[in-house]
């Protein structure tokens, strides 16, 4: 086996590892406003008001929206996170919170 230089090793040592990357998705429903949307992904996440408006029309016409790429440990305390958030005050038959999933994210 051929030995690894001084100059090889440090290289391989302080490259980064890539660890793999997973999207938290958040699902539609019809018993969430689109004011509860904002408030939740700008608490949860820190979008301003313009891009999480932009997210929850997305969720609302496309049926789901990809809210976060990251680690899966993130990702599941952020799809935790969703599902902790509580139903929305503003309607009366909202009885719980939004749905997310993650999946794998294969870039």
């Amino acid at each position: 086996m051929p030995e690894i230089g001084f100059e090889e090793a440090i290289d391989v040592a302080t490259r980064p590892i890539r660890l793999p990357q997973f999207h938290v998705v958040l699902l539609d429903d019809d018993y969430h406003t689109y004011e509860y949307v904002v408030e939740m992904l700008s608490q949860l996440f820190g979008y301003d008001q313009h891009t999480a408006l932009d997210l929850a029309i997305v969720v609302d016409t496309a049926g789901r929206v990809i809210v976060d790429t990251t680690t899966r440990e993130r990702a599941e305390l952020k799809r935790d996170q969703i599902h902790n958030y509580g139903p929305d005050p503003r309607l009366d038959q909202c009885t719980g919170p939004m749905a997310a999933v993650i999946e794998e994210a294969n870039d």
